[in-house]
């Protein structure tokens, strides 16, 4: 590393910025992020190693970083403040707000169930280019016209990028506006978030640069099955590769997916969600708590693990070994993570350019260490 990572801990939080380090020392982490609130405050801010190893720039304190499915976290939260505001309801069919939507025997679908991954339209069948699945509405007109892939309600199965653009368009529909605009102004500039979905030109320089894993026998993603579909698709375009570094891909809107920002923004946001943060709250008690029931508690049909999700939520232990049981927020591709415990008082966020594809129920060690320090700070 060109320079020591920088910890601010409030005093009682040692442990917590010894297991940031750690991640440098002993497991290899190239770029990271992590920020901790606790009751509405931050309590530990963390950043450091290499944005970009190419270059030999350095994380800096406003590096941005690729959060890939911790992205949905912030989606769902965005989704729910609609349910708040009384203008979308969970349990009335996508096709009500998007009429198209119902070709196929999708006309009963709930948008519950497309939060839930219940939806059974986990991947997009038609044939995209790259072009147009950036471009927004070719990959939403080929969901509409889609069939589902089981029977909708039947079963949990990972909607691993057609999550975010349905809800997306749900977004569209009932406010008018692009899912990014939607979110920018009503989250992320309310509670000073450094975050987009569709990252303007100007913030481009730093973003650092995804680093794929490039570990033997970490290519989970090949084949012709239902996950390989899911995981790799629109029409196999999304390799975990350096494609995730194009400036055009950090442009497009991809609710599920493409989210960037840093770690300190991902943890106001869920810290946001329980409790006072600045003298905002984004969401009420009872709709967080709405948010984070279970929804359903079995193997996932696309990616085959055990899964417990809510409304648009992964829930407790679902989050990775040691998370607290009625934790909610979601994960991401390569490492990064985000969530809150209402019960213990804290959000909880970390991002990073160096991805790991961990196997399900390995956990990564990089946030099992500091979810463990975490807990035993708090008491």
């Amino acid at each position: 590393m060109a320079t020591e990572p920088v910890v601010r801990a409030e005093p009682g939080y040692g442990a917590v910025a010894d297991a940031f380090l750690t991640n440098f020392t002993e497991h290899g982490e190239v770029g990271a992020a992590f920020c901790l609130y606790r009751d509405g405050r931050p309590v530990v801010d963390a950043w450091g190693g290499i944005a970009d190893p190419v270059s030999g720039r350095t994380w800096q304190e406003n590096t941005l970083a690729l959060m890939f499915s911790a992205t949905k976290g912030p989606t769902a939260l965005a989704v729910h403040l609609l349910a708040e505001r009384g203008v979308l309801d969970l349990d009335t069919p996508v096709a009500k707000y998007w009429p198209e939507f119902g070709a196929a025997g999708k006309e009963h679908i709930p948008v519950r169930w497309v939060m839930s991954h219940r939806a059974g339209i986990a991947a997009v069948d038609a044939d995209l280019t790259l072009h147009e699945v950036f471009a927004w509405d070719p990959v939403i007109e080929a969901i509409a016209a889609q069939a589902p892939q089981w029977e909708p309600g039947t079963a949990v199965g990972y909607h691993a990028r057609t999550f975010g653009w349905i809800l997306g368009e749900v977004v569209r529909r009932i406010t008018g506006q692009r899912f990014g605009g939607f979110f920018a102004r009503e989250i992320a500039a309310p509670l000073g978030l450094d975050f987009w979905i569709g990252l303007p030109e100007e913030e481009e320089e730093r973003v650092a640069v995804v680093l794929p894993d490039q570990m033997p026998g970490r290519d989970f993603f090949t084949g012709e099955s239902l996950m390989v579909r899911v995981m790799s698709g629109p029409s196999g375009l999304f390799a975990y590769n350096d494609m995730w570094n194009r400036r055009d891909l950090h442009a497009a809107e991809m609710p599920s997916s493409n989210g960037i920002g840093d770690a300190r923004s991902l943890a106001r946001v869920y810290a946001a969600t329980i409790g006072d943060v600045d003298g905002m709250r984004l969401l009420r008690p009872e709709t967080v708590e709405r948010a984070a029931a279970l929804e359903a508690e079995e193997t996932d049909l696309v990616i085959g693990v055990p899964t417990r999700v809510g409304t648009g939520l992964h829930l407790g232990a679902g989050l990775g070994p040691g998370v607290g049981p009625r934790s909610f927020g979601h994960p991401g591709a390569g490492g990064s993570t985000a969530w809150a415990d209402p019960e213990a008082g804290i959000a909880f966020a970390y991002v990073a350019n160096k991805m790991r594809m961990n196997p399900a129920g390995e956990g990564d060690p990089r946030t099992v260490g500091l979810t463990r320090a975490v807990y035993a700070a708090i008491g």
